[in-house]
């Protein structure tokens, strides 16, 4: 569904990107884990066309495949268009709106109507706290219930291609958990998630793939699960215990 080849970006004189190249197929969840700085953030800024590569290419196609492979667009409100929505670090609410007001701002490129209203139910339905806090300030929901709304606010647009940065950041254990259920689900229904986290067990135990960045560059990719057994993942991400191995869910 997409393909990033030899991906450059900086800002200034710091290079963020040097030769990305990656894939993610329709209906997978791809996870990309690193630390502070490797890359990640900035990876999914360049497919949203929030920041423009030095050089590289970035290609998106329907469900006729590769072959039809298209260049995404550099200008963010035309690869909204095309089913790629971002929900960004930080959730990035808008706290002054209520939660309905929230959600009909992630319609805003849809123009049917109807569609529009089917999605808010379906998001309502999905999170029935939502629902419950239809009229309220954005602003005044839990950290969880902020990240559901920006989920949602990124799903009212009937999105082919979701990019999720760092969902469960500051967020409580248990809510965590219940972040990784709703991103699953979301594959689930047919959406392509791209997953950046720093909770490298949890992300790498969801995803059909994953590619670890260091340094702004791909330096291991792999099935999550296989990359849960990996020597090198287990000592730099999962603290170096390799329980996470042995619990990894089978293809």
């Amino acid at each position: 569904m997409l393909r990033i080849e030899d991906l450059w970006v900086s800002y200034g004189h710091v290079r963020a990107l040097s030769g990305v190249s990656l894939e993610v197929k329709r209906g997978a969840i791809v996870s990309i884990i690193g630390s502070n700085g490797a890359g990640k953030s900035t990876l999914l800024n360049a497919v949203s066309g929030l920041v423009k590569p030095e050089k590289g290419k970035i290609f998106i196609w329907d469900e006729t495949g590769p072959d039809t492979a298209s260049l995404l667009p550099k200008e963010p409100h035309r690869v909204v268009r095309l089913g790629v929505v971002q929900v960004p670090e930080g959730r990035q609410i808008f706290p002054g709106l209520t939660v309905r007001e929230n959600l009909m701002a992630g319609a805003y490129t849809m123009s049917d109507r109807s569609r529009v209203a089917e999605n808010l139910e379906r998001m309502f339905s999905m999170f029935p706290i939502l629902r419950e806090r239809s009229s309220q300030q954005a602003g005044t929901l839990s950290g969880g219930e902020q990240q559901m709304l920006a989920i949602c606010r990124g799903l009212m647009s009937d999105p082919r291609l979701l990019l999720l940065d760092e969902p469960s950041l500051g967020l409580a254990p248990i809510i965590v958990k219940s972040v990784f259920e709703t991103v699953t689900r979301i594959r689930d229904e047919g959406i392509t998630v791209i997953l950046v986290e720093q909770n490298a067990n949890q992300a790498l135990a969801i995803a059909d793939y994953g590619y670890v960045l260091e340094n702004g560059r791909v330096v291991l990719e792999g099935r999550g699960r296989d990359l849960l057994c990996d020597p090198a993942v287990i000592d730099a991400y999962l603290g170096g215990s390799g329980q996470a191995c042995e619990v990894a869910p089978e293809a």
